[in-house]
């Protein structure tokens, strides 16, 4: 084989000595610095507030401006709100009895007159210091301020105002406002406008600017720009400031927007859209050119009187020019004919290009492309339902997101200030600062995500009842109910049809075709393997 080598062609060998190098000299195809589709890939690794804060403002200014002007961009993040938070949100107080050496009896009753009185809380205008949002409404405010910025802001205040039951209100901040003073540069234990503590890294206090950055009407009238710093907790451990972000890395600071990774395909996707309905409109016209066969002398032959002979001709060419409008006939000036041509740009292939693109932008953003775009025509009810299961795990696992750092937090500074003022039953100041979590603990019910085939959902429900995998209270909970009102409003129901004397429930229409019924329960069945695979997929 030696021998074989040495009387090769020596260009010959070369070429198989190159042919045999290889061309990712890393152990990791992605570390690649000779590859060529690797060569350009130049990246730095940088830490999470080194790659967010300096271009936090851009980002979020970007997103704003998509939510303005981008009706698709707009519609996702109201569909985002719609499902996480829905039209209502219901706290229901479930105190540890075990920790607490309660009887089940004895929570039932407690927790229904503590819910009555955060509703007196909650359910008002007084909830918000600026008298314009109860707890849902701000709820969700706050829930579209991490849609677009990945984070929101507020403060817990202790004002007194005629009307209000209670102490405890809550400002919200647009975090724009949390920043560093006068625009001082990031330190290590400073940054993003919170000051962080050196040893555990935990916010200390936070920097609030006390107008927005962006009012020109505060910069013009309010005199220079003003901060105030503002302790995270008193003294006691209260808290004074609720800054809720879901951190991408651990390190980070402030929240980045989700939208952010796929703002530049929404901008460009704006592009496609401007320059296809540009295309539609030249479509829709037609172009036409005026021809005469008129040489120059034959212009002056018919202009003789006029001392500029071509302005006139120009001017009667102007002046038939002006005539011409839609559906109107006009005579032709003399001696000429009119081509006319349509542009007729082919549009073919633009929307599956845009389908692409948009399914890109649905999964940026973490929901199916069928709900954000409100497009189910390509989709069939098995793969919308799977689909929409999918949207649902992100939805709950954001709303229990929400339900941990701001829901709760609320709940905990109303909690303390009604047992320090002596209006929760059975619990002393002494009690509550002694078991904190075992008294603040609770359930939150958002609004139900609805049903896709009411018929086939109800009986694998009712399958599922019946089989005992699921409770009253785990199916009223997802259709946004509480199963103790819903058992108390069917009693009230069922008393009010006695004293008619209707039969309630009405009884069911007898099958008179068993396997038609038998098929029904076949496909109720097949409904609830299907929804359980999705789930444990």
């Amino acid at each position: 084989m030696t021998g074989w080598n040495t009387r090769s062609a020596p260009g010959v060998t070369v070429r198989r000595a190159r042919a045999s190098v290889a061309e990712v000299e890393t152990s990791h195809h992605a570390a690649s610095l000779a590859a060529r589709d690797m060569q350009t890939w130049g990246t730095l690794r940088v830490s999470p507030d080194a790659a967010l804060l300096p271009e936090l403002d851009t980002l979020n200014a970007r997103v704003d401006d998509l939510a303005r002007n981008n009706g698709v961009a707009a519609g996702a993040e109201r569909t985002f709100v719609d499902n996480v938070i829905g039209p209502r949100i219901t706290c229901k107080p479930t105190p540890d009895r075990v920790a607490l050496g309660k009887s089940a009896e004895w929570v039932d009753e407690w927790s229904r007159q503590v819910e009555s009185l955060f509703a007196s809380f909650a359910d008002t205008d007084w909830f918000d210091a600026g008298l314009r949002y109860n707890f849902h409404v701000s709820t969700r405010l706050q829930v579209r301020m991490i849609a677009a910025t990945g984070e929101c802001l507020a403060l817990p205040l202790w004002t007194q105002r005629n009307g209000s039951r209670w102490f405890t209100a809550i400002q919200l901040i647009d975090p724009a406002r949390l920043s560093n003073p006068n625009g001082a540069a990031d330190r290590p234990y400073f940054r993003g406008g919170i000051e962080l503590d050196q040893a555990t890294a935990a916010a200390v206090a936070y920097h609030i600017r006390k107008a927005h950055p962006g009012d020109y009407l505060g910069s013009i009238f309010g005199g220079p720009a003003e901060w105030e710093r503002i302790p995270a907790y008193q003294e006691w451990g209260r808290r004074r400031v609720l800054h809720v972000f879901e951190a991408d890395r651990v390190g980070q600071t402030r929240g980045k927007s989700v939208v952010a990774s796929v703002a530049r395909q929404f901008k460009m996707f704006d592009h496609m859209n401007r320059e296809q309905l540009r295309l539609a409109v030249l479509n829709s016209l037609i172009f036409a050119a005026l021809e005469t066969p008129l040489d120059p002398q034959q212009i002056e032959g018919i202009f003789g009187d006029s001392d500029d002979k071509f302005g006139a001709y120009r001017d009667m060419l102007d002046e038939w020019r002006i005539q011409m409008k839609g559906g109107a006939m006009v005579a032709l000036p003399p001696g000429t004919k009119l081509n006319s041509f349509a542009p007729s740009q082919n549009l073919a292939g633009l929307e599956q290009f845009a389908t692409v693109m948009l399914r890109n932008i649905g999964a940026g953003l973490n929901m199916p492309y069928e709900l954000v775009f409100r497009d189910f025509s390509k989709t069939n009810y098995s793969s919308a339902r799977a689909s929409l299961l999918e949207a649902w795990r992100y939805f709950a696992s954001v709303r229990q997101f929400i339900t941990d750092h701001w829901c709760n937090a609320i709940y905990d500074l109303w909690f303390e200030e009604a047992v320090n003022r002596g209006m929760i039953p059975d619990c002393t100041p002494d009690d509550y600062y002694g078991n904190q979590v075992a008294w603040t603990r609770c359930k939150w019910i958002f609004a139900g995500r609805g049903w896709v085939d009411p018929f086939k959902e109800a009986k694998a429900l009712q399958i599922r009842m019946q089989t005992g995998v699921t409770t009253l209270a785990d199916e009223a909970g997802e259709q946004g109910r509480d199963w103790r009102e819903q058992m108390d409003q069917l009693a009230r129901e069922k008393r009010y049809a006695d004293e008619l004397g209707i039969a309630w429930p009405p009884a069911a229409k007898a099958s008179t075709a068993p396997e038609e019924a038998q098929s029904d329960a076949q496909d109720a069945i097949d409904m609830a393997d299907e929804g359980e695979a999705v789930l444990s997929g």
